[in-house]
């Protein structure tokens, strides 16, 4: 892992354009900074390629996006320049593996069942799945304490599994039951979990930054006002390519930097907002580069690498528990499924789908692990087997779980509980027959 000092290098070199003909000479002009760091460092960190060569082997694996400039290197070719001082060359060891392992697959076979739930009815309204960014939830929240926060998007049901929530409560929210994370009021887009510090998913893009804003501040205040010496707590915002385009992005990403919050930024740039490609939609589609603009280190990584994640993840979360502020880390993945359930999926080309789908993230850490002798194909079979009941035992579970009873319906909607939904008995509105009376039945 890179020395606490390499995420906030004084200047990082930007990374090699995909012809491969980035010259030294570029490269002086084509670097940012970290303003709030003045002290030269030699030292880099995974975002860069400074002194990077890519390798014939390596060149193949570089992202074909032949309208964004920057290249994704392999992780194997980034961590061999880095000169990582260990008694070992791997990545990560066989127990940080087999859990990282076990979670994508988690993800993964959560949504896939999710998808043939949605199609028997058992799920309403609209649910968007998060098959093939696996790597970006698990690379960064399984580095996480239970005390530190995540805000996530619309498509929140990874970021919660990984965050700790149990499978059979994200189902049973899924299913609209009371025993689901929200007692069935929230649905596919608004998991939260007060118990998991889950701060929830957010169905408008964007909203969800100012609300993990607001948790890192609390962390701040609460250690530098408060006194509250062990608060180190530390928040992740994830959101996608779409929302960078918003006004809460930059005016979060300023305040983030000026207050110095314990904060990391994580864009999973899928390349894809519904229908519109990120790079028809974004003047410049280098999305990493806003962090310095701001005061902040920027990183471009990997989103279908999870060794690489996780290493940009260590870095970026260290810092921010460490009081340096703030990191933009855009990841650069790919869903494999369409918007939503309800999305055809027809504006994608379909060789450009096949071409990520032959980079899964999962696929590369097994062969990873296999290769290096972390765990032999049975482990990773039994982990299989392992998350294949618990998802059958979820769906079980949210299946035979009671609806909501209808009294439920307005609480947790106003705030004052004399206001419009109690009446002056001080019982629900709604349980009035006459409540609905003239409207569509209930």
């Amino acid at each position: 892992m890179a020395s606490a000092s390499a995420f906030s290098a004084t200047k990082v070199t930007q990374p090699f354009s995909l012809n491969g003909t980035t010259s030294r000479s570029h490269e002086k002009h084509q670097s940012f900074f970290d303003p709030l760091r003045t002290a030269p460092s030699s030292s880099s960190f995974l975002g860069s390629t400074r002194k990077l060569r890519l390798s014939s082997a390596s060149k193949s694996k570089v992202l074909a996006n032949p309208n964004r400039r920057s290249a994704v290197v392999a992780v194997s070719d980034v961590v061999k320049e880095k000169k990582v001082k260990s008694t070992s060359n791997l990545l990560i060891t066989k127990e940080e593996g087999l859990e990282v392992y076990e979670d994508m697959i988690l993800g993964r076979a959560f949504e896939d069942m999710c998808a043939q739930m949605y199609y028997r009815g058992k799920m309403f309204g609209f649910v968007h799945l998060y098959n093939g960014q696996e790597a970006v939830s698990t690379g960064f929240i399984k580095l996480l304490k239970r005390e530190d926060s995540v805000v996530s998007t619309y498509r929140d049901h990874v970021h919660a599994l990984s965050k700790g929530v149990p499978a059979r409560a994200v189902m049973s929210e899924l299913f609209g039951k009371t025993t689901g994370c929200c007692r069935g009021q929230g649905g596919s887009m608004h998991m939260f979990s007060k118990e998991h510090n889950l701060i929830g998913g957010f169905a408008f893009i964007g909203e969800g930054i100012p609300v993990a804003t607001g948790a890192a501040f609390s962390s701040k205040y609460r250690r530098e006002v408060l006194k509250e010496a062990d608060c180190d707590h530390v928040t992740l915002a994830f959101f996608g390519d779409g929302t960078c385009n918003n006004g809460q992005f930059f005016e979060c990403l300023n305040m983030a930097a000026l207050w110095k919050l314990p904060i990391v930024f994580v864009v999973e740039n899928n390349l894809w907002a519904i229908g519109m490609s990120h790079m028809r939609a974004t003047s410049d589609p280098e999305i990493w580069k806003k962090g310095p603009a701001f005061g902040m280190p920027g990183v471009h990584v990997d989103g279908m690498d999870v060794l690489k994640v996780r290493e940009v993840a260590k870095e970026a979360i260290g810092r921010a528990r460490r009081g340096e502020g703030p990191t933009l880390v855009e990841c650069e993945t790919y869903r494999f499924r369409g918007h939503s359930l309800a999305d055809p999926d027809e504006l994608r080309d379909p060789a450009e789908k096949a071409r990520y789908a032959a980079r899964d993230p999962i696929t590369a850490l097994k062969k990873y692990m296999i290769e290096n002798s972390l765990a032999s194909e049975a482990e990773l079979k039994a982990i299989e087997k392992k998350i294949d009941e618990v998802v059958e035992e979820a769906v079980e579970f949210a299946d035979e779980s009671p609806h909501p009873s209808r009294s439920q319906l307005l609480e947790n909607v106003f705030a004052d509980p004399k206001g419009f939904g109690i009446g002056p008995d001080g019982r629900y509105r709604c349980e009035d027959p006459k409540f609905t009376e003239g409207t569509a039945c209930v």
